[in-house]
């Protein structure tokens, strides 16, 4: 008998955790507006500065499936490094929002022409792939060069960064 209870206890706090949703992504505070996004590849960390001061660490990115070296050519699978720009957000991306990040920028450009290749584009940051559950993860670096993260950091990411902001992106 006290099995059984248990089991309904266990099924009904199950039920109650599932039609409650995924967890809401903490937004940006009054105040809070970044203006400046740093990605080391290598620690696998994404950091939002605001005045100097770091006010938002990610760990456990995931990159493109060659995510060491910058980003030469399209189809290379690689995340481009350097000084870039986020341009605008897109939130009818096939992925959980997205942030544009300005690659190829014209030194991208002109290495790539110079070897008869086109270096690529269309890098975000984003969440996850549309059509999977709000808090799962495609597992690995599986992106075609772009930096995922989470469906809820993306969601808190998007508060904070505006449209214009610099994104320095280090080996």
């Amino acid at each position: 008998r006290l099995a059984i209870m248990r089991f309904f206890v266990s099924l009904s706090l199950l039920f109650a955790t599932v039609m409650a949703g995924p967890t809401s992504a903490q937004q940006a505070r009054a105040g809070e507006r970044a203006d400046l996004v740093v990605v080391d590849k290598s620690e696998r960390t994404l950091w939002v500065y605001q005045d100097g001061v770091a006010i938002r660490t990610y760990r456990g990115l995931q990159f493109g499936d060659a995510p060491q070296g910058h980003k030469r050519f399209q189809g290379d699978e690689k995340t481009p490094e350097g000084r870039y720009t986020l341009d605008y957000t897109n939130p009818q991306s096939s992925y959980y929002l997205s942030l544009y990040i300005d690659y190829p920028n014209a030194q991208d450009r002109a290495f790539a022409n110079a070897r008869g290749r086109s270096p690529g584009g269309l890098i975000f940051i984003h969440g996850q792939p549309n059509g999977l559950p709000f808090d799962a993860r495609v597992p690995g670096d599986w992106t075609d060069g772009c930096i995922a993260m989470s469906n809820a950091e993306i969601a808190e990411v998007w508060s904070l960064v505006p449209d214009g902001t610099p994104i320095e992106i280090r080996p």
